[in-house]
């Protein structure tokens, strides 16, 4: 990573300033990102460079720039149609476009992302898309828990992950299903291009692929069943996903049938991170990361008519 950084940096650089020139970009070669074993990003003015995990494959990333490109008005589209490659990581070039505030709450865009969340489950996937890659983080994360050592709520945590299906454990095929998803819908997946004047656009493609639309909405969903997201935010977001069209969940009545099983997938996989980023850091769950957890505790079997329905 330490020299990972300045050379992505570089590509930044020279991909914001193609004929040279003096540079006055403010900021110049910001880190936005840095994880030893993840994707690490750097802004220069107003263009941004991310080297992708370790191992990604190139045509499965080419595919997901290929479809955010073939939809502007949903994803953020990027800055060439395919990957560099720097330092044998696979690497790719974006605009730069203003985040969520996360000091403003009450201003957060939950009917600006749901209404994207559904146009995109709306919009057809291209041929050869691989599975999103939503069960394959929530494995990764228990994977991470396993390896930090024991603490006193592993043990819930790992019992509520294996009451989910294979499927959601990333332990088998997911249920037949061609449509399109993002796979790792938060709030920090949102930005505004043209950075502050712009709309509110979907970002980030790693994950990006075809599968169970529900799993977009599964993190909102698990919030509120934590009590992390005020019943009329979790309203709001739901009302402007149905309004949109989206077909995740019935367009009237109870939507938990659908919900269930992804919603419990995300409350177990940011349990698992909050424990194991505690571990490795020596100090207490906080108050956040305690709700998760006791969640976790609360979880009961899936239903069985759930079990039987994804099985089909």
């Amino acid at each position: 990573m330490n020299a990972l950084l300045p050379a992505l940096t570089a590509t930044a650089r020279a991909a914001a300033h193609p004929n040279g020139g003096d540079c006055r970009c403010a900021p110049a070669g910001a880190v936005l990102a840095e994880r030893d074993d993840d994707a690490a990003v750097v802004r220069h003015g107003g263009t941004v460079a991310k080297a992708h995990t370790p191992g990604t494959d190139p045509a499965g990333l080419g595919l997901r720039l290929t479809t955010a490109t073939r939809l502007p008005d949903i994803l953020l589209a990027p800055l060439r149609p395919a990957p560099d490659t720097v330092l044998g990581r696979l690497v790719t070039l974006w605009p730069h476009g203003a985040p969520v505030d996360p000091d403003d709450p009450a201003a957060a865009p939950w009917e600006a992302a749901a209404t994207l969340l559904a146009r995109l489950h709306r919009a057809p996937a291209p041929a050869g898309l691989p599975p999103m890659r939503g069960p394959a983080k929530a494995a990764r994360a228990v994977r991470r828990l396993g390896a930090v050592g024991p603490h006193p709520a592993a043990g819930p945590v790992l019992r509520a992950w294996s009451a989910l299906p294979a499927w959601a454990r990333g332990e088998a095929p997911a249920p037949p299903g061609g449509t399109l998803c993002h796979g790792d819908l938060h709030l920090g997946q949102l930005v505004r291009h043209p950075a502050g004047t712009g709309p509110w656009l979907l970002i980030d493609v790693d994950d990006l692929g075809t599968g169970d639309p529900a799993w977009d909405l599964a993190r909102p969903a698990a919030w509120y069943a934590c009590g992390l997201l005020p019943p009329e935010e979790w309203s709001r977001f739901l009302a402007a996903y149905r309004e949109a069209g989206g077909p995740a969940v019935p367009a009237a009545g109870d939507p938990w049938p659908a919900l269930d099983i992804p919603a419990r997938a995300l409350t177990v996989q940011t349990a698992a991170l909050a424990v194991a980023k505690s571990v490795a850091t020596g100090r207490p769950l906080d108050e956040v990361e305690q709700a998760v957890v006791d969640a976790c505790v609360r979880m009961g079997p899936v239903p069985p008519e759930l079990a039987s329905e994804y099985a089909q």
